[in-house]
């Protein structure tokens, strides 16, 4: 399949293509450039339109019961994300939901906001646990992520969020569900396939340094990538703990220091920006993009769907978000949900525009890129293809 009269952004590190063509050969991109320096054949002319790699969504909690809206109209009055969380009400009230939810229930749930992303480009997305916080509870979310995967023209990738909270059960224990972690549950994820990553939330409100190094120990015995929440509320240095551990990401990072900046550019760490929870909450202090920048860290912007923090069905809304709330310029923002989030993936073969990538593309009827992040609620998407096969709208 040939396609031509593209304006094509092909997330390469140089310029928009102004009148640039796509030749996809069995699912995988086989030439991009100029449409003068095409291959012969038979094409399909795309009216000018642009066209950008399919955006990837690198971190959500898609996969829950329940909403918190009620907590939404709390922070509205002053009550802290923090004084909820200790109350019982956060994280902890999504687990109550999804534990009482059975498959059929949690699946129902998930399609709707999986829909909602994919309408916004979405051909890769990132799904987490982390609201069973047990055994089985757990492998429930994670088996609901991979149903999606299979239901949907989009790849689902999984990460095992067991250290998202400390549980009630064990609200006297806390040694002992690190050890339920590490020793019970991810193992148990990792010998069914059901997670492709591990993740945790390091936080005064959640886990300490020496807990997180002790579940990353374990999913480095299992050769399990890791990521991990960090500096969200305070920085308690768990970016450079993660980057020692080589972790794919650290996310959120409102309050990440220069050690941390300088420890993750060492290990080729991505930092996954998620503006959504910023703007939900309220928060003051924007990560430190600029010290981002100068350091060369790569930079990926992620919905962080979510519940109680994030309710963002858009990576459209989340890169507005990021130019916005955090002074991306709209070509980062786009580089930060293509190229950069397939890093935070440990993805190599999607993000760009380029011979040998995945065929998976979104055409936008607008002209340039910064027509993407520039408007609030609106959606020129007009076709997307995935693995080389058109699954919505048309090509011309």
């Amino acid at each position: 399949m040939l396609l031509t009269n593209l304006a094509l952004a092909p997330m390469t590190g140089g310029p928009v293509i102004a009148d640039g063509a796509v030749l996809i050969e069995g699912g995988r991109i086989a030439w991009a450039g100029q449409r003068a320096d095409a291959p012969s054949g038979e094409a399909a002319d795309c009216g000018g339109r642009l066209a950008t790699p399919g955006l990837i969504d690198c971190h959500t909690h898609l996969v829950h019961a329940g909403n918190r809206a009620g907590e939404f109209e709390k922070r509205l009055t002053g009550v802290s994300y923090a004084e909820i969380a200790k109350a019982g009400g956060g994280i902890m009230s999504t687990v109550r939901a999804t534990r009482a939810a059975d498959e059929a229930k949690l699946l129902s749930q998930s399609r709707k906001r999986l829909e909602a992303l994919l309408d916004s480009g979405v051909t890769t997305v990132e799904i987490k646990s982390g609201y069973g916080l047990d055994r089985e509870t757990e492998k429930r979310m994670l088996r609901t992520a991979r149903v999606l995967g299979r239901e949907y023209p989009v790849d689902v990738v999984t990460s095992y969020l067991g250290a998202h909270a400390l549980p009630p059960e064990f609200k006297d224990n806390r040694q002992g569900y690190v050890d339920l972690v590490c020793n019970d549950v991810m193992p148990a994820v990792h010998a069914e396939g059901l997670a492709d990553a591990v993740d945790g939330f390091c936080e005064g409100i959640a886990f300490s340094i020496a807990e997180m190094e002790q579940v990353f120990t374990t999913a480095r015995k299992l050769r399990l990538p890791v990521k991990l929440h960090a500096e969200q509320l305070s920085n308690l240095g768990g970016a450079a703990m993660a980057a020692r551990f080589g972790a794919l990401s650290v996310d959120h990072i409102e309050y990440l220091d220069e050690t941390g900046i300088a420890a993750m550019a060492k290990a080729g760490t991505t930092a996954v920006l998620l503006p959504g929870a910023f703007y939900y909450l309220r928060e003051k202090q924007a990560p430190p993009v600029a010290g981002l920048r100068a350091a060369g860290v790569p930079i990926a912007v992620a919905t962080d769907l979510n519940p109680g923090s994030s309710p963002v069905h858009s990576m459209l809304t989340a890169m507005n978000m990021a130019c916005v709330l955090f002074s991306l310029a709209p070509m980062e923002a786009l580089m930060g949900a293509t190229a950069n989030a397939a890093r935070a993936l440990g993805f190599k073969d999607r993000g760009q525009i380029a011979p040998g990538m995945k065929a998976d593309l979104v055409l936008w009827d607008v002209e340039h890129p910064a027509e993407l992040a520039y408007p609030l609620g609106y959606n020129p998407l007009a076709a997307v293809i995935k693995s080389g096969k058109l699954v919505r709208g048309t090509l011309t």
